[in-house]
């Protein structure tokens, strides 16, 4: 399978650090409330770490997977646990996608942020329904849907600036419609110095899309029940009480 972060790797934390200082207290604040239940967190499309972080600290009993099928994602996430030994401890990385991961028979909260895009319509009705089969019914599943929602074009617009040491990171973003479910995203990463570019990756992606509304009727089907975090764009599902 081709590791579609192979070259966009060294940019992807630095540049989504805001995203999850952003939601990363109020998400703390959720999955406190688990921590009577058992079970692990899992974290689908870990990334380099940060909302695997964020569990961690929120529940510093439970045992986390964190599941990441990029090779050069999971470098980044390795050094981060590496740097906090009781982390490292109770962390299983697991070099596979969402869809190939077997889930256990009880988690007591699933993240799936920044990653359904990656599924395809049936796969992504496939995965909420593996969810439904084993979380607790006190727990949750954490999950995101970034715009756009309809295939659209979205012009290009640049991302945060990230200072590191001399540097500057900068990302660029802009899609075009790929059919009438996905988008092709056409990403780039700069390194600036002094605001001279040094070098520059492209990058592109394909990435499905769904509204709220059509998500809602698929967590339905599946038992689940939804309301959003504060005034973002991040769902927290749990299991319909009869």
């Amino acid at each position: 399978m081709t590791d579609s972060y192979a070259m966009s790797a060294p940019f992807i934390d630095p540049l989504i650090a805001g995203f999850w200082q952003q939601v990363g207290h109020s998400l703390a604040a959720e999955l406190r409330r688990l921590s009577a239940l058992s079970g692990p967190v899992i974290d689908l499309g870990a990334g380099a770490g940060r909302g695997t972080r964020i569990a961690a600290a929120a529940l510093p009993e439970a045992p986390l997977l964190a599941v990441e099928p990029s090779a050069a994602m999971r470098t980044a996430l390795l050094a981060r646990l590496m740097d906090d030994p009781p982390l490292a401890a109770r962390t299983t990385v697991v070099a596979e996608g969402a869809m190939e991961y077997p889930f256990p028979e009880r988690v007591r909260a699933v993240l799936a942020m920044n990653m359904i895009g990656h599924l395809t319509p049936d796969e992504r009705r496939s995965l909420w329904a593996r969810i439904a089969t084993c979380l607790d019914p006190g727990g949750i599943v954490v999950v995101n849907n970034p715009p756009p929602t309809v295939p659209a074009t979205v012009p290009r617009v640049a991302g945060p600036v990230v200072r590191v040491g001399a540097y500057d990171y900068r990302g660029w973003s802009e899609a075009e419609p790929a059919g009438d479910q996905s988008v092709v995203w056409h990403m780039a990463y700069e390194t600036l110095h002094q605001g001279r570019v040094l070098a520059r990756v492209d990058v592109d992606y394909d990435w499905w899309v769904v509204t709220d509304e059509e998500l809602r009727a698929e967590w339905a089907a599946c038992g689940l029940s939804s309301r959003t975090l504060g005034d973002t764009d991040v769902h927290l599902l749990g299991r319909r009480t009869s």
